[in-house]
């Protein structure tokens, strides 16, 4: 299970584009740059063949008579330079990797009966007997600045006096929320459990044996040769390290299918103590999985709703600060938990640069790495570096969606400050963490499916999706949509989308 991320920076100037970059003039001169450098090569190209064009019609008949005969003269090189740029050309087609689409993706709905209210919960856990006074009355004030809303869910055993948090139960949850999700996934698509050749399912907490990846294989009879790898202990962040191994494997075996399960359980792991900084869980995860089917079959690109661009992975476990800043322990009167470190909020943003540095290169326009190289430069070369400002790129030019692990409030809000976004790009996290809670690994999907149930997401746009977990990991996956999405006729969406978005007030009162 991972944990709410606060990002802070060290100053608040870091977090803000200088100021001049806010003048409205001055933003339009910046697009109009934007556009220059986008299209400078055919800027360039176009007067060099009108230029080509206009001289070839000056030519008179003797003059393309000896062009002619000079092109039969060197019959022999002409030969060899196409042969040689089509062993180039084909020898550039064999050797570029295989290209993984996404037919489609499922978010489990749980069932009504399931919800947490906000006084239930608190009604609950003053109940069993677990907590003193000074824990409730903490537990009250972060569920109260949460952002979560009312309807979010939390497994049947969790909603008994006394919970029933055992082996047997976690088995029921693994089972309700996986099955669930993969039966919706294979009854859109129609492709048979037989068919799928490659299997992954992440979840961090929760590892019985035999493997949940073995339950599944035993739910749906899938074939005897079927490649299934089990992630644990990877935190919020798994889902998009699940779709890369996954985005791997198929680079080497031809013309199959790979499901992705992605959820996490939270029967077992319920702090059930008075430490605060195993409390925080309690508040923010919720029930909740997805599953996703990716495919490197050329045939059913026309099929599938994205393709995977890029994935960029980050792990600061190197470092000992970094790979115990979230650590599950015991307390001292021996109570599991997930303990958080004070030092957890600026290791997640050191994670964060360098995800995004590493991935800036690949998706920004060329016009922003100019900008940021120059700004690089003159700081490294000029004494005063106040002079020159850190230039945050502007990732608004390189994506139309971004699906930020609704780790918490303070997550999204970090990433909205810090990537200069709007309202609207960090609408489906702030609605996902308000409708669903923290379901970790599994949330940017759950944001995902909100995109499409609203109808945003058109062909050729592309989605950023950013998640944090244990280690520390920051990892982003990048996908460009194949076609206009049409909002789908179910999905965990589909009985409130139309109340949504919905206004979040600072701190509720419970």
């Amino acid at each position: 299970m991972a944990v709410e991320l606060q990002i802070q920076s060290t100053s608040s100037s870091a977090r803000r584009l200088p100021d001049f970059l806010q003048g409205v003039n001055l933003k339009y001169v910046k697009l109009g740059y934007h556009y220059l450098i986008t299209h400078l090569l055919t800027l360039l190209l176009v007067p060099l063949l009108l230029a080509v064009l206009l001289e070839a019609t000056r030519l008179g008949p003797d003059q393309i008579l000896h062009l002619c005969r000079h092109l039969q003269l060197n019959l022999l090189s002409v030969l060899l330079c196409s042969a040689l740029l089509v062993f180039a050309a084909t020898a550039y087609a064999i050797s570029r990797p295989r290209p993984v689409f996404l037919l489609d993706f499922s978010c489990y709905l749980p069932p009504p009966h399931l919800e947490v209210k906000f006084q239930r919960f608190m009604e609950h856990s003053r109940l069993s007997g677990h907590f003193d006074d000074r824990s409730l009355d903490f537990q009250r004030k972060i569920l109260s600045r949460a952002g979560l809303g009312e309807e979010t869910y939390l497994p049947a055993a969790l909603h008994e006096l006394p919970s029933r948090a055992c082996m047997a139960t976690a088995r029921l949850e693994a089972e309700e929320v996986m099955f669930g999700a993969v039966d919706e996934l294979l009854q859109r698509t129609g492709i048979r459990p037989k068919d799928i050749g490659v299997l992954v399912v992440n979840c961090s907490l929760f590892n019985p044996t035999p493997s949940l990846s073995a339950m599944i294989i035993n739910r749906y009879k899938m074939r005897g040769n079927i490649k299934s790898y089990n992630l644990g202990g990877m935190g919020c962040s798994a889902g998009v390290i699940a779709v890369d191994l996954a985005r791997d494997i198929l680079q080497v075996e031809r013309r199959t299918y790979a499901l992705v399960v992605s959820t996490e359980n939270i029967t077992q792991n319920w702090y059930s103590g008075n430490q605060r900084s195993m409390l925080i869980p309690n508040c923010l995860f919720r029930m909740g999985g997805a599953a996703l089917l990716l495919t490197n079959r050329r045939a059913k690109r026309h099929r599938a709703k994205y393709e995977l661009v890029h994935t960029v992975r980050t792990h600061k476990g190197a470092d000992d600060k970094c790979y115990g800043c979230v650590y599950q322990e015991q307390d001292g009167d021996g109570k599991m938990g997930v303990s958080l470190s004070k030092e957890l909020m600026a290791i997640a943003g050191d994670a964060l640069k360098t995800n995004i540095t590493t991935l800036g290169p690949l998706v920004l326009p060329l016009s922003e790495q100019i900008i940021f190289f120059v700004v690089l430069v003159l700081r490294k070369l000029t004494k005063r570096k106040n002079r020159f400002k850190t230039y945050i790129p502007d990732f608004k030019l390189a994506f139309e969606h971004f699906c930020i692990h609704a780790g918490g409030r303070a997550v999204i809000d970090e990433l909205e400050k810090n990537l200069q976004l709007t309202e609207r790009h960090v609408e489906a996290s702030r609605m996902t963490l308000h409708r669903f809670g923290n379901t970790s690994s599994s949330s940017i999907w759950y944001e995902l499916a909100y995109l499409e149930a609203k109808g945003r997401v058109k062909r050729g746009d592309r989605v950023w999706q950013i998640a944090f977990g244990s280690g520390f990991k920051c990892n982003s996956a990048v996908w460009r949509a194949l076609r206009s999405i049409k909002p789908p006729s179910h999905g965990p969406w589909e009985d409130c989308i139309d109340k949504y978005p919905v206004r979040i007030p600072d701190a509720v009162e419970i």
